[in-house]
C-alpha cells in the first residue's frame, strides 16, 4: 500500500508512504487522497494530518516514471484533473488541514502542501515550485493556491523562479506556518489547536470556504488545470522530462 490513514483522538493523518521513490505520487496515492476525504467528513474527525514516510522527502510530485507515459493534452488534463479534484476537496473539508512537512517538497508535492491550512517544515526540508524546469506549470491547483496564500509579488516570484527554498527562506516568505527542529515542536501546535473547541476550528473554516466559493476557486484552479495539459503535450516538456529521467539513470 502506498499510502495509510489512521484516526487518534480526533486527528486523521494521511501518510504517503512511497519513501523509496521519494514519496512520489501514482494513482494508488490519489485513490488514498480521495479516501481520506471521505473519511474526514466525519463528525468525530476535527483535524487532519498530510504527512509522508521518512525524513528525506515529503512528496517529490508525481511519480514521472508513471505520467511520462502521458503524452497529449488529453491524457495530461484526465490526470491533472483528477488530482485537483481531491486536493480541492481537501482544501474544503470543514476541519483544519495540516501539512507537516517532512523533507523535500517539490513540484505537486509543493501543491500539496500549499493546499493544506497549516505547514509544518521541519528545518532540514526545501520545498519549491520545480514545474517550470520542466516547461510546465502547476497543475494540481497548486499555483492558484499560492496566490490566495501568500502576497502577490512573493507568491508569483516563487512561481516564476522554479527552485528550490530553504525552511528558513520559506518562513520568510509566509508559506512555512512553522519551522520545527523536533518532535515537541509539532505536539506544541496541536496542543495549542486542541485548546480551542472544534466548532471554533470549524466555524473559520467555513469563512474561508464561503470566501474561496465567492471568488470562484474552483473555477480558477480548473483554468490552471487546463493551461498545464496543453504545456504538457509541447515538446520542450517531454524534452525536458527526458534530460532528468536519463540524469537520474546516470
Amino acid at each position: 500500500m502506498s499510502y495509510t490513514i489512521n484516526l487518534m483522538d480526533g486527528i486523521m493523518t494521511f501518510t504517503i508512504d512511497r519513501p523509496e521513490i521519494r514519496n512520489a505520487i501514482n494513482t494508488e496515492v490519489t485513490e488514498g487522497l480521495e479516501k481520506l476525504v471521505e473519511k474526514a467528513k466525519h463528525p468525530s474527525v476535527r483535524m487532519v494530518i498530510i504527512t509522508a514516510s521518512g525524513k528525506q522527502a515529503f512528496c517529490s510530485g508525481g511519480d514521472l516514471s508513471v505520467f511520462h507515459a502521458l503524452r497529449t493534452e488529453q491524457q495530461a488534463y484526465s490526470m491533472l484533473k483528477r488530482v485537483s479534484d481531491v486536493l480541492y476537496s481537501v482544501k474544503t473539508l470543514p476541519v483544519p488541514v495540516v501539512a507537516i512537512v517532512n523533507g523535500a517538497a517539490v513540484g505537486g508535492g509543493c501543491e500539496i502542501a500549499t493546499a493544506c491550512d497549516y505547514r509544518l517544515v521541519w528545518d532540514h526540508a526545501k520545498c519549491g515550485f520545480i514545474q517550470g524546469t520542466l516547461a510546465i506549470t502547476s497543475g494540481w491547483g497548486g499555483g492558484t493556491y499560492l496566490l490566495e496564500t501568500l502576497q502577490h509579488d512573493k507568491a508569483l516570484k516563487m512561481l516564476s523562479e522554479a527552485k528550490v527554498y530553504t525552511a528558513d527562506e520559506l518562513k520568510e516568505l509566509g508559506w512555512a506556518t512553522t519551522i520545527i527542529q523536533e518532535d515537541q515542536d509539532i505536539q506544541v501546535f496541536f496542543e495549542r489547536m486542541k485548546k480551542i473547541h472544534p466548532d471554533v476550528h470549524r466555524a473559520y473554516k467555513e469563512m474561508a470556504i464561503r470566501k474561496w466559493q465567492k471568488t470562484d476557486l474552483q473555477e480558477r484552479v480548473e483554468q490552471e488545470v487546463q493551461r498545464c495539459a496543453i504545456l504538457w503535450e509541447k515538446d520542450p516538456h517531454h524534452e525536458a522530462v527526458d534530460r532528468f529521467l536519463n540524469k537520474t539513470k546516470k
